[in-house]
Formats: C-alpha cells, sequence, structure tokens
C-alpha cells in the first residue's frame, strides 16, 4: 500500500524548489514552515488512509454508464465529499471566493498525494482547479461572482472541452460552432471527446469551458472562443436551475485510469426538450478563446507531469516493498541461509535506484517550475525573470516527468517479473495509468516543439543560457564541497551541462537560420537531455544541502548513482540533437 513521502516532498520544496528561501525573503505572506507541515502532513495522511485504499475498487469497477447517468466507483462520491470538506479544492484558491491563496507550490505537491493514491480520482479535482485559473484571469465579473465560490470550494466541478473526432491537438480544425443570442448568451452544438470527468455523480453540478467557433469567425485557432457551459443553469441567486442541453453519450473504454470517467459530451441536440443550443457564456472576448484556454492548459501541463511524479513514488515504492520479501536465488556475497531477497541482486538494486533517481529527479523539476510560477506572481523587481523560467521549465516538467513514470512503471513491473505481469499484484496498474500521462494536454512532442521554438529564444536565448550558469554553480559548488560519497559527481555533471550547452547552442543557431525542421528533429531528444541534466543537477543540490535529518548520506549516494549511471546517456542525445537531422530526412523513404 502507498505511504505519502511526507519527508521527501518537504526537502524538494524547501531545499531544492526553493519554499523556504521564499518564505525567509517574505514573498509568501504569512506563510510559515509550522503551517507548510502542517498541510503536508494532513494531505499525506488522507492520500494514504482515504484515497490509496480506493484505487483498486476504481481500477476494477471504473466509471459506467446506467440509464444515461454516469455511476463512479463505490466510495468515490463519498471520497470526493471528503476530500473537499478538507478544504483541499482550494489551497491556491483566490481569498475572495473562499479560497486560502496558498503557493502553488503547495498544490501540487498536494496533487502528487492524491495522485500517487488514485490518478484516476486526483484528475477531477485537478481540471477543476485549471478552470479556476482561467476563469480568475478571464471570466467576466459576472461569471465569477456566480461561478467561482462554488468551483473553489469544489462544491461544483469543471471540464475542459477542446478535443473533437476530427481535431485533437490542432484545435484549429474544430467545428463546434457557438450562434450568439440577443440576451447576451450563446447558444452551443457539437461534440467533444475525451472529456475527462464529463460527467459524474460526486457533485450537483459540472461547469464546461468550450471551444466553439462563432459563425463570422475567421478560420483556424484565431477563429475560437471559449464558452462556460453549466449542466445545470444557475439562477440568479445561486440556486440550480433547469437542465441544460448538454449530455454524456458514451463513456471511453480505455487502457487506464479506468475510475476517471472519460465521456463523449453532446452540446445542442434538444435532448431534454426546449429550443435546441446548450446556453453558454462568453469567456474573455469573441475568436481569442485559445489565449483563455492556455491559462488552463498550461495549468494542467505542470499537474499532469505531476501525475508522472505520483505513479513513479507509488510504483518505486510497490518494486522495493516486493523486492525486500520475494526471495530468489542467492545473491552474490550473500551469506544468509537459504535464498536472497531480490533486492541483494545486483540488476535488481540497479533497477530500483533508477526508479528512486528518476522519481527524485522529476519531482524537483516540477517543484522546481511551481515555484518559479509562484515568483511570477509575487517575486517584485524580476517578474519576468521567473516567468520566462516557469515557460521554460512547463515543458520539460509535463514531458520529462511523464516519460518517467511510464518508464519507472514498466521497471516495477520488471523487478515483480512475471508477478509483476498479473494483475492481482498492482504493479501494471501504475503502467497502464501512467501510459495517458504523455499523450494528453498537448503531447510530449508537442512539448519538444514548445520548449525548443518558443521557450529557448526567450530574451534571445539569454535566459536559457542564464539557466546553464545556474547548473554550472552547482556543480562547481560539488567540487569545492569536500563532502564525502559524491565519487564522479562534479565531473558527470560538467559532462552532461557541456552536451546540454552545445545542443542548446546548436538549437539556437540553426533557428536563427531558419532551419526549422532540422531544429525540430532533435527536440524531442534535446527534451530528455535537458531533464537528465536537471534530474542530476538537482539531486546534486539536495545532496548539498546540510540538514540533518539522518538521509544525507543516502541523498548523495543516490545523487552518485544518477550522476555516474544516467548522465552517460547525454553524449548520445547530444548527438541525435545536432547530427540526426540529416539520417530523419533521409531515412524517410523507409516510411513510404
Amino acid at each position: 500500500m502507498y505511504k505519502a513521502p511526507v519527508e521527501d516532498i518537504a526537502f524538494t520544496l524547501r531545499h531544492i524548489a526553493g519554499l523556504s528561501d521564499a518564505i525567509d525573503k517574505g514573498l509568501l505572506g504569512d506563510l510559515g514552515e509550522d503551517l507548510v507541515d502542517a498541510i503536508l502532513n494532513e494531505a499525506g495522511r488522507f492520500a494514504t488512509e482515504e484515497v490509496a485504499p480506493l484505487a483498486e475498487i476504481g481500477d476494477r469497477q471504473g466509471a459506467r454508464l446506467v440509464d444515461g447517468e454516469v455511476k463512479t466507483p463505490d466510495g468515490w462520491a463519498k471520497l470526493y465529499q471528503d476530500w473537499i470538506a478538507g478544504g483541499w479544492n482550494g489551497l491556491t484558491g483566490p481569498e475572495e471566493y473562499g479560497g486560502q491563496g496558498l503557493p502553488n507550490m503547495l498544490n501540487v505537491a498536494a496533487l502528487e498525494m492524491w495522485n500517487s493514491g488514485a490518478t484516476a480520482f486526483a484528475l477531477c479535482p485537478t481540471l477543476t482547479m485549471g478552470a479556476v485559473e482561467a476563469l480568475s484571469a478571464h471570466g467576466s465579473p459576472e461569471l465569477q461572482q456566480k461561478y467561482l465560490a462554488k468551483l473553489i470550494s469544489g462544491e461544483w466541478t469543471a471540464t475542459m472541452n477542446l478535443t473533437e473526432p476530427h481535431a485533437g491537438s490542432d484545435v484549429g480544425a474544430l467545428k463546434s460552432r457557438a450562434e450568439r443570442r440577443d440576451d447576451g448568451t450563446y447558444r452551443l452544438f457539437g461534440q467533444k471527446i475525451f472529456i475527462t470527468w464529463g460527467e459524474h455523480d460526486a457533485t450537483d453540478n459540472i461547469i464546461h469551458l468550450v471551444l466553439a467557433r462563432l459563425p463570422d469567425a475567421p478560420a483556424g485557432t484565431r477563429g475560437i472562443s471559449l464558452f462556460l457551459v453549466p449542466k445545470f443553469l444557475v439562477n440568479d441567486d445561486g440556486s440550480l436551475g433547469r437542465r441544460n442541453d448538454v449530455f454524456c453519450h458514451s463513456l471511453e473504454h480505455k487502457m487506464g485510469i479506468h475510475g476517471s470517467p472519460t465521456c463523449t459530451i453532446i452540446y445542442g441536440d434538444g435532448r431534454f426538450g426546449g429550443e435546441k443550443g446548450a446556453v453558454g457564456w462568453l469567456v474573455g472576448e469573441e475568436n481569442k478563446g485559445l489565449n483563455c484556454m492556455f491559462t488552463m492548459m498550461n495549468n494542467a501541463r505542470l499537474t499532469v507531469g505531476m501525475q508522472g511524479v505520483a505513479i513513479a513514488e507509488a510504483a518505486t515504492q510497490k518494486a522495493i516493498a516486493y523486492a525486500m520479501e520475494r526471495t530468489q536465488g542467492r545473491a552474490p556475497g550473500w551469506s544468509g541461509s537459504g535464498m536472497s531477497p531480490i533486492i541483494e541482486h545486483p540488476d535488481v538494486a540497479r533497477m530500483l535506484l533508477t526508479m528512486k533517481a528518476l522519481t527524485q529527479g522529476s519531482r524537483a523539476i516540477s517543484y522546481a517550475c511551481a515555484h518559479a510560477i509562484d515568483m511570477s506572481h509575487r517575486a517584485s523587481g524580476d517578474k519576468q525573470h521567473w516567468h520566462e523560467r516557469a515557460a521554460l521549465l512547463t515543458p520539460i516538467a509535463k514531458s520529462f516527468s511523464t516519460d518517467a513514470g511510464v518508464d519507472v512503471a514498466s521497471l516495477g513491473i520488471q523487478v515483480h517479473g512475471g508477478m509483476g505481469f498479473i494483475e492481482e499484484t498492482g504493479a501494471a496498474r501504475f503502467l497502464r495509468d501512467a501510459r495517458i500521462a504523455p499523450i494528453y494536454e498537448g503531447t510530449n512532442g508537442i512539448q519538444a516543439i514548445d520548449l525548443v521554438t518558443r521557450k529557448l529564444p526567450l530574451s534571445n536565448g539569454d535566459h536559457v543560457k542564464g539557466f546553464l550558469a545556474e547548473l554550472r554553480d552547482i556543480a562547481d559548488q560539488v567540487r569545492s564541497s569536500n563532502l564525502d560519497g559524491f565519487g564522479e559527481t562534479a565531473a558527470r555533471l560538467d559532462s552532461a551541462i557541456a552536451d546540454l550547452e552545445q545542443a542548446t547552442g546548436w538549437l539556437l543557431k540553426v533557428q536563427a537560420d531558419g532551419k526549422v525542421a532540422e531544429a525540430l528533429s532533435g527536440a524531442t531528444p534535446y527534451q530528455r537531455l535537458f531533464g537528465l541534466a536537471l534530474t542530476g543537477s538537482y539531486l546534486a543540490k539536495g545532496g548539498l544541502a546540510r540538514v540533518s535529518d539522518g538521509a544525507h548520506e543516502s541523498r548523495i549516494a543516490l545523487c552518485r548513482f544518477a550522476a555516474e549511471n544516467l548522465l552517460s546517456e547525454t553524449a548520445a542525445l547530444k548527438d541525435r540533437v545536432i547530427n540526426g537531422a540529416d539520417s530523419l530526412a533521409a531515412a524517410r523513404i523507409a516510411l513510404a
């Protein structure tokens, strides 16, 4: 059973991501270390004792469509009500609407724990939190007044409606349409697919944020508007009115996240009588809906990255527990009687350490991204710096962490051996649940395009160059630390950062020369190169922190393992970035 790693989470927040430094500088209001501990400990307790025990039920039963109504797995509706009763949905919500106004760093830490407990359950509030951010930034005062308090409390949930059968990541091709009405409302018509928690029985209202096109809209993404469409219309006094013309037509039968209802939603077919068309309200301006939706999508990209971290953590815990109990053969040097626990075998130990390193590295990257987002709102004088840092880290946090989730869950099955391939052990669920994360909220290939074409050139490339200098400083600190146990960490960090610097400079140059295809040929390996260099650097930063908590030596040991085993990959990745374009172009004939 999963146990929330509160100590590891708190350490990463404080000593790697920058939470303690922000508190010391007074950048987080009256937030203190005692409150941080209280929040993390209670979140860990709830995730361990309340969420995790229902994960297997959710996986086995799944969400069900019964007589036109979606039923969540047994116990999940009550679990959600208990969750919102704890105030967890409003951690970062604006205080004027009942939120707690806490930093994003604490929210993503809590999200890690909910997702480790049951990713399919945690998906529900994740979308609601993104909708709160979008409405807070772009909604009219009237919409904010009517909807934000209920969304922040979690009394109502929200969805994000982009995808259509013919238009996946290319949202400019969507066909859902909106028609103006004289009273200032709109009527929406169309079909959306893959809508996470688009219908369920956990709350009495669901607020859909829907992309659609007006009749006179320009073609492509410049002609998309965003609309708020409630399942039940809301009266002026806040009570629920009649059912809106929107319903769940069917549920997807998925590889994983079975407890999460993934819906096909139909707008405007007249199912409930009256005038056809789902009643909606404009969010932001007409034909500028994609800008509004990107607020929600950027939020979702980091939270999806946290799903990768969370599944990696749960899979690692399970694999280590199994490896300590399972006996098989006699490991070299084993002096005990009978067979040795498989954790004593070098190959199993290597797999487990790889799992731990990838988990802790992706956690640090994601928390650092959350810190940058917080500082972009709260730091004075250098907001542009932190805005660019958050922009740079977001695609890496999403892609590297979700790839790590898949890799770690797969290794977890390998550690279990044949038992891992048997559903009853539970190891397979992590891999099935993890596999969607590199796909949704912008595939990891799309994240690589964003990183290379939009984020590297920020401030004419000066921001990423400054960031690499910060990583160089970490390597220098390791070299001069005189701490035992780092081994060849400094030298390996030097090499990895040099590989990253060379690949970064090449990508900036070829783009400046107009060779976009060459740059994109190496975008995905570059993204992994960046993630590995950050993993090594952030684990080293943790090892440098002189915290007397009994785990200092193990942090240094894990840092050394990552540097001497994982960072050897960066040289090959650099070569793929710089030299891979020609071979890719030449090899296309093999796809004909």
